[in-house]
């Protein structure tokens, strides 16, 4: 709706990219304060949840070049453009990777740490949708409810047509997992749970906006590229959550 959020002479600021550094910027500073009250160590968050967002950006690039290899091969201008052309579900498994390779490097706790993040995840997820539904991109199917949205500087999607805010849609149900895995963190829970909470309550909240998005996207049958891993992201979820007193013995207080 809004692409460009300030223009200082040559500089422009873009909305999208405006929202995700003021995601990472809360994110962080949920962590660490969450961190702080734990006992854990402010530092590693802060070196971990750098190398995360460098993974993730990483993770969301290849998977789209992935998905749109077609298309890439027919214009391969389209890699030129780093502003755009990422895939949420491709940061999640790259930060998530990172993270991984990070803790064994440093020999600490992943999974400690992966519980702690998670609520940061969604919450920096939440700011981006924000910054999609500003650019325009993400958009959903046309509709004739009271809840349309039309856009009118779209550079992704079609301007002057009531479309399903599925951005928006997305937002909420971010802030709301996050909210939901705060209070769920305050009880004593075995490792992974709240891990595992994570990627159950946003695969399925994922899944079920993918049926309301209209832009173009990958499929495979007829399921989304994202509907597919949505399956895969909640099964793991599920093991982490019920499989968590098996594989991952020591308790966490206090989130």
């Amino acid at each position: 709706m809004y692409p460009e959020l300030f223009k200082f002479g040559p500089v422009t600021i873009n909305s999208y990219g405006f929202m995700i550094a003021l995601g990472f910027l809360f994110a962080i500073m949920l962590a660490t304060y969450r961190a702080k009250k734990l006992g854990l160590d402010e530092d590693i968050i802060f070196k971990l949840g750098l190398f995360c967002i460098i993974g993730g950006f990483a993770g969301a690039k290849i998977l789209f070049i992935i998905i749109e290899i077609k298309n890439i091969f027919k214009n391969p201008s389209i890699l030129l453009n780093i502003s755009s052309g990422f895939v949420v579900f491709g940061g999640i498994i790259g930060g998530v990777l990172t993270g991984y390779i990070y803790s064994k490097i440093k020999k600490i706790d992943f999974m400690e740490y992966f519980d702690l993040s998670v609520p940061s995840i969604a919450l920096a997820q939440g700011f981006g949708r924000i910054g999609c539904f500003f650019a325009g991109c993400c958009y959903g199917k046309e509709t004739n409810w009271f809840w349309g949205i039309v856009f009118k500087h779209s550079l992704y999607g079609p301007n002057e047509v009531k479309l399903i805010p599925t951005q928006l849609l997305s937002s909420v149900g971010d802030f709301l997992i996050t909210i939901i895995l705060l209070i769920f963190a305050k009880r004593k829970k075995d490792k992974g749970k709240i891990a595992g909470l994570y990627l159950i309550l946003y695969s399925v909240g994922r899944f079920f906006i993918e049926i309301l998005r209209n832009d173009p996207r990958g499929f495979i049958g007829i399921l989304t590229t994202s509907q597919l891993i949505s399956i895969f992201t909640l099964i793991i979820g599920l093991c982490f959550y019920n499989l968590s007193k098996l594989n991952f013995k020591n308790p966490i207080v206090g989130r």
